[in-house]
């Protein structure tokens, strides 16, 4: 599968998320070429302001590969990650970032704090933006557009 094909999977997250009420953000996890962690926002849902979906899904794949340490997965995110995402990918050690609209009011990674760059950074994945940010913008666009 290519990048563009792992980032539909997590728009398809997103969109569930959506019709959930969530915020209509989506993560999957990639290890080996395969999907081992999917995700959408569950903030509302599980009253818990860090259900977000690259949490949900870390915390997914780490229970899987019984390790906190994903150092050989790729995350793909249809929403530039926050400070607080933008943390737990690298004490994940997540290898690459894949994301896709770009947030420049809540972002980490290339708006905002930038994360990744920070000196005390622990660990920087290399980083991919743009991937799917057409869809994923208009997604979150409408999502908003109806909430209004």
């Amino acid at each position: 599968m290519t990048a563009h094909s792992f980032m539909d999977l997590a728009l398809k997250q997103a969109q569930i998320a959506g019709n959930a009420g969530e915020v209509p953000i989506g993560c999957v996890i990639v290890r080996d070429g395969e999907v081992i962690a999917s995700a959408g926002n569950r903030t509302l849902t599980d009253r818990d302001p860090s259900a977000h979906a690259e949490v949900l899904a870390i915390r997914q794949a780490a229970a899987l590969l019984g390790s906190e340490r994903l150092i050989d997965c790729d995350l793909y995110v249809t929403l530039e990650p926050c400070t607080m995402c933008a943390g737990a990918i690298s004490f994940a050690r997540i290898r690459r970032l894949y994301y896709g609209a770009a947030d420049p009011k809540g972002g980490a990674i290339d708006s905002g704090v930038r994360f990744f760059a920070s000196p005390t950074c622990h660990h920087a994945p290399e980083v991919y933006s743009a991937v799917g940010e057409i869809e994923a913008a208009a997604l979150l666009r409408e999502f908003f557009k109806a909430r209004r």
